[in-house]
């Protein structure tokens, strides 16, 4: 039998209770009562750790950026301080006089270091990002991730490291047990799980991530003051802790089945994670709601463990390692379904999400829950301390993204990879008869698994195909095609990246703002998706256009929507994070045009700060102009507004217009001058007389200036007055990003709601677009422009359902002749009447006569409709 190596200290315990009282029943009733009110402490230390995970994340995704290996490296980094955490502070804190005042240093410490990094981690990013170049090699990115983290945070997260340790010993000597440590580690867990959802539905929504950091050092502050005033130690470490070591784990075996369940257990919730992004909404909560149901696997399994077992036999191993690889199993055998699943709990909202990721993770991360405390129990009766087995598996842990997202993933697919990570626990099985009874049941099914076709979880419409998929460590690209035969790109089988039914707009994305500058050479693009918008943007004559993408999937699936357009020279591409790549870049460009961006997607909101436009205008050389197109179609009222207010922050000259007239996919642009200045109607006038650029602008509707003007929405005393009073979208204070909600709300509303909205509130006045001497030829001219478009926009949006043919034509002809009665010029209301009457001719003369006469009365200053009534009417 091994001696307990703070069995010294017994004696000084002895003297401690013979003063408090003769017959030792106070005694134990303190530690009983001392044992109860660690439990609080034990959970709210959790709470922390995990809330500060989630800010630091966060901030450490704004300075490195969004690609895999950026968020490999921070995660490695966390996990690496965890672990030098675990492994250095073990041998002092088993040898503490005091653990109290030990454990009330580490949370003092990690409390302190939360509050420093509201300054230290933004400014460490900012100066990384230049050094790293706007396209380092995965390896340097990878590296770079992982020193940032490490080193800045490093003391939070070893202070971090010890405080399990020093947690269960102070459980153990209080609660007179020596296996407590599955208890401690449950009951840790658990406010993990709270940390974890508070701190992503409440904190930062309400606080921002600086405000959360304060709040967390609260708790901190509170959990160190909480154990110094339960009084002082015990310094009890009891004999009988050592008295029965039920069964025997070699060390070099016990070192490897750490290891490797860290490596297993994060692996397989990378996979699980991965797959459940392309059904679930894939927004900030959707990530809290998966790690909360996984942490809180883990909290139960390690508490049930506790409960119920607490011995560590070889046996009891034994079926753990079977028992979670069938349990990770039977999450494979459900993935294939998830999408049904989360289609029907959509409407649930949150509950939903939350309901499917319990479906996915509850029973695999309860097996691990319980495998780590065996495990953890083992380690503290061989060694007399928690940190050992806490650092070894945080070894693992750190590396197991790195080698999912570059192996797993790219070898066997998400789904697939998930057979491997089971097996890996059968590995783990003792050499012995009764592990092929374990491993019977897993096996086969591992098996049945692997022989059977890989699912997929994209949606293809009736009638259409799936053409091409490219899967890799973040998302899932696929080229589909419908029915109709349009062919679209999508992202994790949900985000629609455009297609070929969308061209034209996409390279009125492009021309609009490049029509805004009087002399564009250069053009940045962030965004690609198709790449229409970018190829659109590259038939500017002499314009030279970049463009950046975050997913080499969807790069790689670009000559999939090729057209004739692009035997020109193809548009320099980079594979990079947009935000990073603008800090990081030392060019200057004439404009830059940032595509749409899901508003709810989470990591897509970084891309409407403050801080990042401020970036983009640094880019911008002398007159240059940035737009930032808007989804209104997927946006909500208060993220409208919040992105508006950054936006004019920065951009205090700016202002709004359309993309197009359809009511179905409406675009707003922000467009933001470096220099305020009226726009140059006499340069604007020449690009369209060009007949080089003509004959690239032309087939999209812009023939005559007052065709672009009839875009504008409003300029910055018209955008302030609609943004109001309210908070501004930024990095500190990401309020896009936590509406998430709202914006997915936004996509079951009628996707003209928001456009309706910004038109009935904005009032556009040509004085804020144009020079006196041109505001006052054209001004009435535009202003009754204005009022067509706001009418034909109302009459698209009143048309009931879908209607077609004479159905279409009775429907919204009265609308259409209502706009042109305010403007003769509207030709996106003129040229659709005249086709109505000319459809008409074939099956009702009459009805097309009487449409014409109304199309005549309504704009007589224009001939089209009298010729044709002259020429097939006689009239």
């Amino acid at each position: 039998m091994q001696s307990d190596p703070d069995s010294g200290a017994m004696a000084s315990e002895g003297r401690f209770a013979a003063a408090v009282q003769i017959d030792g029943a106070p005694a134990a009733r303190y530690r009983q009562r001392f044992g109860w009110a660690l439990i609080p402490i034990v959970t709210a230390s959790g709470f922390a750790g995990l809330g500060y995970e989630i800010v630091w994340t966060r901030q450490l995704s704004l300075a490195l950026g969004t690609e895999m290996m950026a968020v490999l490296g921070a995660v490695a980094g966390f996990f690496g301080g965890l672990a030098i955490g675990a492994f250095a502070l073990d041998g002092p804190i088993r040898r503490a006089r005091s653990p109290r005042t030990v454990y009330a240093a580490l949370e003092a410490v990690i409390g302190l270091w939360g509050v420093v990094n509201v300054w230290l981690l933004p400014i460490a990013g900012r100066a990384l990002a230049p050094l790293l170049g706007t396209e380092p090699a995965p390896a340097l990115l990878w590296a770079a991730s992982f020193a940032l983290p490490t080193l800045v945070l490093l003391p939070a997260t070893v202070a971090m490291g010890g405080t399990l340790t020093v947690l269960e010993r102070m459980m153990r000597e209080a609660r007179g047990d020596a296996r407590v440590s599955a208890g401690v580690y449950g009951a840790n867990t658990a406010g993990a799980v709270a940390g974890t959802l508070v701190s992503t539905f409440v904190l930062i929504p309400a606080f921002g991530l600086s405000g959360t950091l304060v709040c967390l050092a609260g708790v901190n502050v509170l959990c160190a003051l909480g154990t110094l005033a339960l009084g002082r130690d015990s310094d009890r470490t009891m004999a009988a802790a050592d008295e029965a070591r039920p069964g025997t784990i070699g060390e070099l075996r016990l070192i490897i089945t750490l290891f490797a369940t860290g490596l297993l257990g994060i692996g397989f919730e990378v996979l699980v994670v991965r797959l459940a992004a392309q059904v679930m909404q894939d927004t900030v909560y959707t990530f809290a709601g998966l790690l909360a149901a996984y942490l809180l696997g883990t909290s139960a399994g390690g508490l049930i463990w506790q409960r119920a077992g607490r011995h560590t036999r070889d046996g009891h191993l034994g079926w753990l390692l079977a028992a979670t690889a069938l349990a990770c199993l039977t999450t494979a055998c459900l993935a294939p379904y998830i999408a049904r699943i989360a289609e029907t709990a959509v409407e649930a909202g949150i509950v939903g999400e939350l309901a499917v990721a319990m479906a996915l993770f509850l029973m695999p991360s309860t097996a691990m829950g319980a495998l780590f405390g065996l495990l953890a129990q083992r380690v503290r009766d061989q060694r007399g301390s928690l940190g050992w087995a806490v650092g070894i598996n945080s070894i693992g842990a750190s590396m197991a993204p790195l080698l999912t997202a570059q192996f797993l993933i790219p070898a066997f697919g998400a789904w697939l990879a998930l057979i491997p990570i089971a097996l890996g626990y059968l590995l783990l099985l003792p050499f012995r008869r009764a592990a092929l009874v374990w491993a019977a049941a897993p096996a086969i099914l591992a098996l049945a698994l692997w022989v059977r076709p890989t699912p997929s979880l994209i949606r293809v419409p009736p009638g259409g195909g799936l053409l091409a998929v490219r899967e890799g460590p973040m998302v899932t690209a696929s080229v589909v095609d419908d029915a109709s035969g349009a062919r679209y790109l999508e992202v994790n089988g949900r985000f629609r990246m455009g297609g070929t039914s969308s061209v034209r707009s996409d390279y009125r994305q492009a021309m609009l703002p490049l029509l805004l500058h009087p002399a564009p050479h250069r053009a940045l693009f962030l965004g690609i998706g198709t790449g229409a918008t970018v190829v659109g943007g590259s038939q500017m004559p002499g314009v030279t256009v970049r463009g950046v993408e975050l997913s080499r999937e969807v790069v790689e699936l670009l000559p999939w929507f090729a057209s004739p357009a692009t035997a020109r020279p193809a548009p320099r591409l980079a594979v990079a994070d947009a935000r990073r790549f603008v800090a990081a870049d030392s060019d200057q460009y004439d404009v830059i045009v940032a595509d749409l961006f899901h508003p709810a997607l989470d990591g897509s909101g970084s891309l409407y700060t403050v801080e990042h436009f401020e970036a983009v205008k640094k880019r911008l050389s002398p007159g240059g102009v940035f737009c930032q197109w808007l989804p209104l179609y997927q946006l909500d009222l208060p993220s409208l507004r919040a992105i508006v207010r950054a936006f004019l922050e920065v951009y205090p000259e700016g202002s709004a217009w359309l993309n197009h007239y359809s009511v179905r996919t409406p675009m707003l642009a922000l467009i933001g001058p470096r220099d305020g200045s009226n726009l140059d109607l006499a340069a604007l006038a020449a690009q369209l007389r060009d007949p080089a650029v003509s004959s690239v602008v032309r087939p999209l509707g812009f023939e005559a200036p007052i065709d672009l003007l009839g875009q504008y929405l409003g300029g910055p005393r018209a955008l302030s007055a609609f943004a109001g009073e309210g908070p501004r979208n930024t990095d500190d204070y990401p309020f896009v990003t936590f509406d998430a909600r709202r914006n997915v709300s936004a996509l079951t509303a009628p996707p003209w709601s928001l456009l309706l909205a910004v038109t009935r509130a904005m009032r556009p006045d040509p004085a804020e677009l144009l020079a006196a001497p041109q505001r006052d030829a054209l001004g009435d001219r535009l202003g009754a422009y204005w009022q067509a478009r706001n009418r034909f926009l109302e009459a698209g949006a009143a048309l009931p359902g879908d209607p077609r043919g004479s159905a279409l034509i009775g429907a919204a002809s009265p609308g259409l002749l209502d706009a042109i009665r305010l403007s003769s010029e509207f030709d996106p209301a003129y040229g659709p009447l005249i086709g109505m009457a000319k459809s008409l001719m074939a099956s009702d003369r009459a009805g097309a006569a009487r449409l014409l006469r109304e199309i005549n009365d309504a704009a007589p200053s224009r001939g089209e409709a009298r010729e044709l009534l002259a020429r097939e009417f006689g009239q």
